[in-house]
């Protein structure tokens, strides 16, 4: 009988380490989705284009642009940028009465009859 009471002791015993090891390999990947959406929020996943666009003008000219026309998802994907890190919202309207909305020193015009991956050229005013 002591044998048997061995046996059934060695089982729990294994079986506690099983658990602790899907445990552990729950921690793990719970650690691991969060440092992934840590990195994803240091960077500027939505409006990385824009940035793209916008450092190509830099470095070509010295200065960010003025305007960059952008579609519906680009636009938003600005807007939702602003409201998750809490910076303030400059929304307006142009004199073509498109929605605009400032992301550091460019206006970012909405452009709703373009295809979702639409970014224009950047561009300064017109003289």
């Amino acid at each position: 009988m002591g044998g048997l009471a061995g046996l059934i002791a060695g089982r729990a015993e294994a079986g506690e380490a099983a658990q602790g090891r899907g445990d552990s390999e729950q921690l793990a990947a719970a650690v691991d989705r969060l440092r992934d959406e840590l990195q994803r929020q240091n960077q500027f996943v939505g409006i990385q284009a824009i940035r793209d666009a916008q450092q190509l003008f830099l470095r070509s000219n010295g200065k960010l642009p003025d305007f960059i026309e952008v579609s519906l998802e680009h636009w938003f994907a600005v807007h939702d940028w602003h409201i998750r890190w809490q910076q303030p919202l400059t929304i307006g309207r142009d004199t073509n009465g498109r929605y605009t909305l400032l992301l550091m020193q460019t206006v970012v015009i909405m452009r709703p009859d373009t295809l979702p991956a639409y970014i224009g050229l950047p561009y300064d005013q017109r003289a």
